[in-house]
């Protein structure tokens, strides 16, 4: 039985450790910095967050179960496309996304700079315009394994809308 809501939220959540030899890649845009994230894929934990916030509101799991880190195909992959793969899935199910509001949450580098291009990359993925789309950069003002600067999290919440 479906159910008859024609609105619904995501929430998604990722981690990333930093290391050196790694690009940093946030939001689809390479950022310069000593480390970058650890991953199967190109670990954009930007990326990573809103597609499973995508997944979650829709009730399609979670980014591991569709794009799984044991599966060669995804060894290095572009976050973007599977992002794009995600909006896909929900739009054969009669959904598309209508806003995102997400939080980097690292103690450096400096997001800021970057975050306009970082929604331009999310807006064009979703399909949506630009002002549907906010990400916003915080420090966890040098506590835990954020502030010794050794991953980036980020948290994601979108809304989505039955098509029709």
């Amino acid at each position: 039985m479906s159910s008859p809501i024609n609105f619904r939220v995501g929430q998604g959540y990722d981690v990333h450790r930093l290391v050196e030899g790694r690009k940093l890649i946030l939001g689809g845009v390479e950022i310069p910095h000593a480390t970058g994230l650890l991953g199967h894929s190109d670990a954009d934990a930007l990326l990573h967050a809103i597609t499973d916030a995508l997944l979650g509101a829709v009730a399609l799991g979670d980014i591991g179960r569709h794009f799984p880190d044991t599966d060669p195909r995804y060894q290095g992959a572009d976050s973007r496309v599977l992002l794009r793969a995600a909006v896909a899935l929900l739009a054969e199910r009669g959904w598309r996304p209508v806003n995102v509001d997400a939080t980097l949450i690292a103690q450096k580098p400096k997001l800021a700079p970057h975050a306009p291009a970082m929604v331009g990359n999310v807006a064009a993925d979703l399909g949506i315009a630009a002002d549907c789309v906010n990400i916003k950069g915080k420090t966890n003002e040098k506590l835990g394994y954020l502030g010794r600067e050794e991953a980036i999290e980020a948290q994601a919440i979108v809304l989505v809308e039955r098509i029709g």
